[in-house]
């Protein structure tokens, strides 16, 4: 199971806390990490910690739900939850995800629920379409991107990095472990503490090494079973 969703509530009244609290319970896929009662509580809260759902009521004292949205930079997604339903249509253009009435009742809870999930799975999705073409890395003092469909292998040099790409060799002043991170895991293997290869531009494999260009690239004995199983995909 994943990690729960990290919920807060901001709400002036103790009663409205008390029902949320107890249907956040009942739900394992979220957990209640803040219960604030006025909106300065929630700034300075939001400014320190991730959150991924907020119950926000509009009407409270000093600032109110709307106001709190408008002064955010960002905020987390929000469920209002108020006595009045005037502001309803105005909420939506703060990326309001949902609207509940008091008193709240667990069946519509659930409901608002099952919407916030549907928002979260489409922004998984939109994440997993991202595709990442470049790496970002210094050269002579500039930096400078470097298409990864053109990158064959990487040398540790040092605390830098020879790039070999189909077109030419830039000596990057980063760790190998540095642009390791950097790299996306299914394209790009490290196969010796000095070597990181584009899996698909292997054009041959050995008992020790493998070869792109022409190039003899060797493998260490602690990669050689993980390269295996990688290659057979």
């Amino acid at each position: 199971m994943k990690d729960p969703k990290k919920c807060i509530i901001v709400d002036d009244e103790p009663a409205a806390h008390y029902v949320l609290a107890n249907y956040i319970k009942q739900n394992p896929q979220l957990e209640l990490v803040f219960q604030g009662y006025n909106g300065i509580e929630a700034m300075n809260y939001l400014r320190e910690n991730p959150v991924d759902l907020m119950f926000l009521d509009i009407n409270m004292p000093e600032i109110s739900g709307m106001e709190l949205l408008k002064i955010l930079p960002t905020h987390p997604k929000t469920i209002l939850t108020t006595a009045y339903s005037e502001f309803a249509l105005e909420s939506y253009d703060y990326g309001v995800i949902d609207y509940l009435l008091k008193p709240i009742y667990f069946p519509r809870f659930l409901k608002a629920i099952d919407r916030f999930f549907s928002t979260e799975q489409v922004k998984s999705r939109e994440e997993e379409e991202i595709v990442v073409n470049t790496v970002s890395v210094k050269v002579d003092g500039y930096f400078i991107e470097i298409e990864l469909d053109q990158l064959l292998f990487a040398q540790s040099f040092g605390n830098y990095v020879k790039l070999h790409t189909t077109k030419r060799t830039y000596l990057a002043s980063i760790t190998t472990t540095e642009l390791e991170k950097c790299l996306p895991e299914k394209n790009f293997m490290r196969i010796h503490k000095s070597y990181i290869v584009a899996l698909d531009k292997i054009e041959a494999t050995e008992k020790d090494f493998v070869v792109i260009k022409n190039e003899k690239l060797p493998i260490g004995i602690t990669y050689k079973r993980e390269l295996t199983d990688r290659l057979k995909k």
